[in-house]
């Protein structure tokens, strides 16, 4: 069988975001060509973000996986952590606000931007 690791950016229990590693199992199709078990989406939007694009640190709204069709994107946490994300690389984003929190940019979610000279395409898949 084979495996296929998925980058999961997460709410913590103290309500910081992280980075963890899931392992999904390939276990359908055929040795030339295996599959994951066929998950439901809620829809898609893919968005530009030109040369310079950031946005202040915020939480998931809904869980999504993020891919990087061109350009390259930065996530930052709140302990001063990044990864950067290039074309063909995905993450799937679910750091929610805990339920019953209020919003502080202190210590939930994330930053994402822009890096680099080329503008940035993504597609945002619901999951």
């Amino acid at each position: 069988m084979q495996l296929f690791t998925k980058i999961v950016l997460y709410t913590d229990d103290q309500g910081f975001a992280q980075f963890r590693e899931e392992v999904v199992e390939l276990s359908q199709g055929s040795p030339r060509s295996m599959l994951s078990a066929l998950s439901p989406s809620g829809g898609y939007q893919l968005r530009h973000s030109p040369v310079g694009f950031t946005k202040e640190f915020h939480c998931t709204k809904d869980p999504q996986f993020v891919f990087i069709l061109s350009g390259q994107m930065q996530i930052s946490l709140q302990d001063g952590s990044s990864k950067t994300f290039t074309a063909g690389q995905h993450f799937y984003s679910s750091d929610l606000l805990p339920d019953g929190a209020t919003f502080d940019a202190t210590i939930h979610g994330h930053q994402s931007r822009q890096v680099g000279a080329q503008p940035l395409e993504t597609l945002f898949v619901r999951g």
